[in-house]
């Protein structure tokens, strides 16, 4: 989502009366590659890009592609093959081994349908899960819709501008099961006509949003360290007792008593560090009743679990399907020492429970970092 934010920022940014743009977008990953399906890249003609689809590898090319393809006023799909050793192929020698297809569309200003507009709705959208439907190739003749076409999928309705009720149920029914596993993939359906359509279903999930309960110094490198990698951040504490130059750190923020105000959902995580034993004694069933997928509590496992006794001892035991979302305490065993390197550690831990994954050393991971296509 902070590439996203970037890109929108810098196409609203661009001079419309001199300048024209193209959105760069991955749309098909076969076998390894640095970025995913989803990474984009804003390349305006003067040829100032912000954004990425490799890890700088491919981006030398890409902006020539997209230039190419502002001048031509038309899409293009590009497929980067690093698993070749032709040497007239853009990215061998990288060691990648995989294939990757980018989209290069032309933005037309005047349309508020073109994907960054489609974009600037999501994002400006109350923390929703948004599907996009990106037309990445047509075979045969089409008449409603054309390659690079970004559809904002709210039903089987929203496919009403294919103008086939059979295509449109084949859709429908492959972006139900992309969003039951909440997996962005590339999709292809042949018609009987003879017909071709392929499709980028992309689920955009809204950013992880952190909830810090307290106010000492190590409250600051965790909110700094969380919005550089692009989450949201609301501090919850005694507002006279905030930093005034934390103000520009957070997006929001709350005292104890405004707790219930935030808007808490399942992308939402919350870490419990007040330093003082009675403030998170009473904070925590608070949280619990919230819908946070993770919650943190800093310090010691002996003093959460006489918390959690204590709790007991007053006949508010936590169930084992509470217990399940509380990591007491908060962070990887990575050894962290200072406030910054637990700052790492906890930033570590709340992304690996959101990707369901252990936090364990790559180099003995025995199947792909990532899923394949």
């Amino acid at each position: 989502m902070k590439e996203i934010k970037a890109i929108i920022s810098a196409y609203d940014k661009i001079d419309r009366a001199t300048n024209k743009a193209a959105l760069a977008t991955v749309v098909r990953v076969e076998g390894s590659s640095y970025r995913r399906t989803g990474a984009r890249m804003l390349v305006t003609d003067d040829g100032v890009w912000i954004g990425g689809i490799s890890g700088g590898c491919l981006e030398g090319d890409a902006l020539k592609r997209a230039r190419l393809a502002i001048a031509k006023s038309e899409p293009s799909l590009v497929t980067y093959d690093t698993t070749e050793d032709d040497a007239y192929q853009i990215g061998v020698g990288l060691g990648c081994n995989g294939v990757i297809d980018v989209l290069f569309t032309p933005l037309q200003f005047q349309n508020i349908n073109n994907p960054v507009e489609v974009l600037k709705r999501c994002v400006a959208a109350n923390r929703q899960t948004h599907v996009l439907i990106t037309i990445t190739g047509l075979d045969g003749k089409w008449t409603t819709i054309k390659a690079g076409d970004v559809i904002q999928y709210s039903g089987l309705e929203s496919l009403s501008v294919f103008g086939n009720a059979g295509l449109e149920k084949q859709l429908d029914d492959k972006i139900t099961r992309q969003i039951e596993n909440g997996k962005s993939a590339p999709r292809q359906i042949d018609l009987a006509d003879g017909r071709k359509l392929a499709v980028f279903i992309e689920i955009l999930l809204p950013e992880i949003h952190l909830v810090l309960m307290g106010h000492q110094y190590d409250i600051y490198p965790l909110a700094r360290l969380t919005k550089e990698v692009g989450w949201r951040v609301t501090m919850v504490s005694n507002p006279l007792k905030i930093n005034p130059k934390f103000l520009d750190t957070v997006d929001a923020i709350f005292g104890y008593e405004q707790f219930y105000d935030i808007q808490i959902d399942k992308y939402t995580a919350i870490v419990l560090m007040s330093h003082d034993y009675k403030t998170d004694k009473i904070n925590l069933p608070k949280v619990l009743q919230t819908g946070a997928f993770y919650v943190g509590m800093l310090g010691p496992r002996v003093r959460s679990e006489r918390i959690f006794n204590e709790l007991a001892d007053e006949g508010k035991s936590l169930p084992d399907e509470i217990m399940e979302r509380i990591y007491a305490p908060a962070g990887l065993d990575i050894g962290a020492l200072s406030p910054e390197e637990i700052a790492l550690s906890i930033i570590a831990e709340i992304k690996a429970v959101f990707s369901k994954r252990e936090g364990g050393f790559l180099r003995l991971r025995q199947s792909a970092i990532h899923e394949r296509n």
